[in-house]
């Protein structure tokens, strides 16, 4: 079964241009350099489904177009990764259906909190998100046919989830990966790895460690994702190793959904 996959957003957590910053690659041409936050949409078989709703999700359905959206999964519960789950509404109106998520118990929490009136029993004076909740564990789960494995990701002090779909695996906010991780990636054809600039961050993977984490993995091609301002798209992929490019917002691929 072919998987096309779309890099909705390849941007951090404040997007490219940043608000307020007059740098070379906030004021940049080059489409590639305009990064909303990060997100992919699966598509398979005629189903859409979207990992992680950004807070510019409306943005990026629109964008590409998006008719109906089927699941959607999500790697953990930071803003930047949540915010747009209201936006789900219209796709509600049209199919007159409710929405399944996808969610650790941890991220599950959080949305909960913040789209409260999602979940609240009490009768409701406008529309809300209508959704059916489903919560992962480490155990690869299915979505509507399509099997995720949960990849175990060092976010700072918290544990966050990639994925992987069969000959693709999309890892996006790690700043380590566990060994027992790394055994899972292996005879990929197509990963995403976060590689927010070059300069060590907390939170994230640098570009330095992300180009070492894919020489070591050997994935026929590795593509950059949740980037900040400090990476101009063109001058850092000329200096990436052969088959290591950076994710851009609307580069579509098309792989293997079999493991």
């Amino acid at each position: 079964m072919t998987l096309k996959v779309t890099v909705l957003g390849s941007g951090t957590s404040s997007g490219v241009p940043t608000v307020g910053c007059s740098c070379e690659v906030c004021l940049s041409t080059d489409p590639r350099d305009k990064r909303l936050r990060p997100s992919i949409l699966l598509q398979y078989g005629g189903r859409n489904i979207v990992v992680d709703t950004t807070p510019d999700f409306r943005t990026q359905a629109l964008r590409v177009g998006l008719q109906h959206l089927d699941a959607v999964v999500y790697t953990h519960g930071h803003a930047d990764h949540i915010l747009g789950l209201d936006d789900v509404r219209p796709f509600n109106y049209q199919q007159r259906s409710h929405i399944p998520i996808y969610a650790s118990a941890i991220t599950f929490d959080v949305i909960r909190r913040i789209f409260d009136y999602a979940f609240s029993n009490k009768p409701q004076l406008s529309t809300v998100p209508k959704l059916d909740v489903n919560i992962f564990e480490e155990a690869p789960f299915e979505v509507l046919g399509l099997e995720f494995e949960p990849i175990p990701l060092v976010h700072g002090n918290m544990v966050v989830y990639g994925f992987r779909i069969g000959n693709i695996a999309y890892l996006t906010d790690h700043g380590d990966i566990p060994e027992t991780s790394l055994a899972k990636l292996h005879g990929l054809d197509v990963l995403f790895l976060d590689a927010l600039r070059h300069k060590p961050h907390p939170t994230h993977s640098s570009l330095e460690n992300s180009i070492a984490t894919a020489k070591r993995l050997g994935a026929k091609r590795t593509y950059f994702t949740h980037m900040c301002h400090d990476l101009p798209h063109a001058e850092t992929e000329q200096s990436l190793p052969p088959g290591i490019f950076l994710a851009y917002d609307g580069l579509q691929l098309e792989v293997s959904a079999a493991g």
